[in-house]
């Protein structure tokens, strides 16, 4: 479970960061779900490394969500 919740989480960073590139923030509305899975999956086999990525990956993505218009 730590290991593909670390995964999922790396995931999520990588997408993240495309979803930050102007026109590729569609992007983290697929992230943001990739990235509560890992984090789930990360607080069952108790990886804090896994629930720190998940948890940036979330915060970030909503953070660009907001100030490009995705989420009013």
């Amino acid at each position: 479970m730590q290991t593909i919740g670390r995964i999922f989480g790396i995931l999520a960073l990588i997408g993240m960061i495309i979803g930050m590139i102007p026109l590729f923030g569609w992007l983290n509305w697929l992230n943001i779900p990739l990235a509560i899975i890992g984090l789930l999956l990360s607080i069952v086999g108790k990886s804090k490394g896994g629930i720190t990525i998940c948890v940036v990956a979330i915060f970030f993505g909503l953070l660009r969500l907001m100030l490009g218009g995705g989420i009013v």
